[in-house]
């Protein structure tokens, strides 16, 4: 799937510029690469258009439903990747929203639930 989302990205460059605005600074590549799938998968018709879409999108609904995106995308990077917990409404939903994508290299974490649960 890294190789379709690299040459979509190729092929529709103002989008690949659109999206690496959502790149947190201190973000590993790793990390970036499987969010950044996420965050095209789940954006639709949040990627503006046109440059002058791209300066509008600050205001409204669809800076809320960016923000709301960008949200769940973290939140769904720091599960795989840090293996930290939400609660179930929002597990579900980033879960649902992950469907399909393929992380090979992510941590096994181990919850405390899953400890107590192996001494009993």
């Amino acid at each position: 799937m890294a190789q379709e989302v690299s040459e979509y990205l190729n092929q529709n460059p103002r989008v690949a510029a659109w999206v690496e605005t959502l790149r947190c600074e201190g973000e590993t590549d790793k990390h970036w690469r499987h969010r950044r799938e996420f965050l095209l998968r789940n954006a639709g018709d949040l990627v503006p258009a046109t440059p002058e879409e791209a300066a509008d999108a600050e205001s409204g609904t669809r800076s809320r439903q960016l923000q709301q995106l960008v949200s769940f995308s973290m939140a769904w990077a720091n599960h795989v990747f840090l293996g930290c917990r939400y609660p179930q409404k929002v597990m579900d939903k980033i879960l649902s929203m992950a469907e399909g994508i393929k992380v090979t290299d992510a941590p096994i974490h181990t919850t405390r639930d899953e400890l107590v649960a192996k001494k009993g």
